[in-house]
């Protein structure tokens, strides 16, 4: 052994979702080694108590068995000892996102984060870890894809020794096991694969051809050569799972099987589309919060919280720029991203939790709101992401417009990226906007004001405007309308609405969201109610069933709240123009399309 601290994995009981690891210190603190192992995961902003799924942790040195003290939920420390330090533990595997570990006899995959104890002291130290496969011949043909560098692995599974500079990037390269299908392409030269997990059938050299397109983009837009020398995107392809976590050089995917480009199809589907806009959100992180990051990322703290009010900038901003990038590569036309933006639009407006907080705020309390959602949320809180994406829009086009489209946001990008280039330190939190200020020579204080520390609108109508685009408010025809082109706007009434977000349940239609100033919030309804009739008759489509009635008409509804049948009076309302829509004046240079 070579490194002063050596890792071993093995999937010990895929039946029962173990892995077993050995972590070896060789010359552990004379005091007494400490061990500690992540609250959280960069890139999803919550405490997670990684330590709870540890199971039969135990320390040897040589043949004698140490004593090991528990200073804290996930932090542990050995008695002193002269010579190597064994630690011996299992882990348990059955998180199916991208943030955990998952183990069973078809799969298996972890982050670092989850599985890998840090050796107080040896942060920065070089590392190995030899990864094994399970035992039996049913694995024989499992085989192992990450991003860490190998230093002695099988040819054809990949099975082996890996080796890491320091334990951050240890837990930056998560690894996915089990049979899987992949496909290989260069971008800009650089070596990428995708490897995929789970039951599908997909077109595997379109997908490979598409996300060629979208990974050349990007790396020309920040700048040749690319910040990895290899990549991996690791999809795992379900039903009903959605998600993705960016990583140094590789990225973790969830998506629907269907999502996946089919065999001899050439169009470019809705499932589709929301793939290949993750793929992009995922791989612009690798600038945009991998290198380019706040302050407090700089190191990261994984024991605690760590508070910035720029996710914003950094989830925020990738959110404009993935769908922006699916238009500059090639793949979708201008009209396509508009539907996509009109959603966007859309959504943010319908809730209220807009005019209550702020994005420095919603930033700051990812950890305790947006990570910890409730049926009240959107009446309390707003997204980094996607009102995010929308003051990223709305400062693009207001650079284009004072700058008579000599600068752009594209100009604000690549001055932080050549920033971080130079010197390779993290954001300040009143940093972003000076660089800002500076790359456009602009005066962007008071747009900052109202668009990050205030709940007012953004002007994004008279923005807009400036690009031959008129957006007006509309009602929405139906529950499923999210917003859309037009050539002009019709008069249409409005529709009758409870004011509810819903989900399919056996029963009736259950209330998943129960939002401000709605006529069920007012009945006196609540977020997991079941409703079952309304009017005496069985609540199926909702639509359908006010469609009989008019503004004001006042109906019985009746609901299950947990085993408890409740009765309320539903005083009908209208609902609000809060549907989006765009209508498109002939082409007049716009900005989608054009990268600075």
């Amino acid at each position: 052994m070579n490194v002063p601290v050596q890792y071993r994995i093995r999937p010990v009981s895929p039946e029962a979702h173990l892995f077993e690891v050995t972590l070896t210190v060789r010359e552990p603190a004379k005091k007494g080694q400490v061990f500690q192992l992540p609250a959280w995961i960069p890139g999803s902003y919550m405490i997670r108590e990684f330590s709870r799924h540890i199971i039969a942790l135990t320390a040897s040195s040589g043949s004698k068995k140490i004593a090991l003290q528990k200073l804290d939920k996930h932090t542990w420390q050995a008695a002193p000892v002269k010579g190597p330090l064994v630690l011996s533990y299992q882990v348990y595997a059955y998180d199916l996102s991208v943030r955990g570990a998952w183990l069973d006899s078809q799969r298996g995959f972890f982050n670092g984060t989850s599985v890998f104890l840090m050796a107080e002291g040896y942060e920065t130290s070089p590392c190995e870890v030899e990864i094994l496969p399970p035992e039996g011949k049913h694995y024989e043909d499992w085989q192992v894809a990450t991003a860490l560098p190998a230093v002695d692995v099988k040819k054809k599974s990949a099975f082996g020794r890996y080796r890491a500079a320091n334990y951050d990037e240890l837990i930056d390269h998560p690894v996915e096991m089990g049979r899987f299908e992949r496909v290989s392409f260069k971008a800009c030269g650089v070596p990428h694969e995708f490897v995929i997990s789970g039951r599908f059938t997909a077109d595997l050299k379109r997908l490979a051809k598409d996300v060629k397109k979208i990974c050349e983009w990007q790396i020309r837009f920040f700048g040749e050569p690319a910040p990895f020398d290899r990549y991996v995107f690791m999809l795992f392809a379900g039903k009903d799972i959605y998600g993705g976590l960016e990583h140094r050089a590789s990225t973790a995917l969830m998506a629907n099987r269907d999502d996946l480009p089919a065999p001899g199809a050439s169009d470019i589907t809705d499932g589709y589309l929301q793939l290949l806009g993750l793929i992009s959100h995922e791989y612009f992180h690798s600038w945009n919060v991998k290198r380019m990051k706040p302050a407090v990322f700089t190191p990261y703290d994984l024991t605690r919280e760590g508070h910035t009010t720029l996710l914003w900038a950094f989830e925020g901003i990738t959110s404009y720029y993935d769908d922006i990038a699916l238009v500059r590569s090639g793949l979708i036309d201008e009209k396509r991203y508009l539907g996509l933006l009109a959603k966007t639009l859309s959504g943010v407006r319908r809730g209220a939790g807009r005019l209550k907080q702020t994005l420095v705020d919603s930033s700051f309390d990812a950890w305790t709101k947006y990570y910890r959602q409730d049926e009240n949320s959107p009446n309390s809180i707003v997204s980094y992401y996607t009102k995010g994406s929308l003051a990223a829009l709305a400062l693009d086009l207001l650079i284009r417009r004072d700058t008579a489209n000599a600068k752009s946001l594209d100009d604000v990008m690549k001055a932080l990226w050549a920033k971080w280039l130079a010197d390779g330190k993290g954001l300040e939190e009143g940093e972003w906007e000076a660089v800002a200020a500076q790359a456009t020579g602009l005066d962007l204080a008071p747009f900052f004001d109202k668009a990050l520390r205030s709940t007012e609108e953004l002007p994004l109508e008279d923005l807009l405007a400036t690009q031959g685009i008129t957006l007006e408010w509309d009602y929405a025809e139906s529950a499923s309308d999210h917003g859309s082109l037009v050539e002009a706007v019709k008069p249409r009434p409005a529709r009758l609405t409870l004011g509810v977000k819903t989900a399919a349940d056996a029963s009736g239609v259950k209330l998943t969201h129960v939002l401000d100033g709605g006529a069920a919030q007012a009945a006196g309804l609540s977020g997991g109610d079941v409703l079952i009739a309304i009017d005496g008759l069985k609540a199926t489509d909702l639509d359908k069933a006010l469609a009989r009635f008019a503004a004001g008409d006042t109906v019985r509804a009746h609901a299950f709240r947990r085993d408890e049948l409740i009765e309320v009076a539903l005083r009908l309302t209208e609902s609000a123009k809060d549907t989006c829509r765009f209508i498109v004046a002939e082409h007049s240079g716009r900005w989608i399309g054009q990268a600075k």
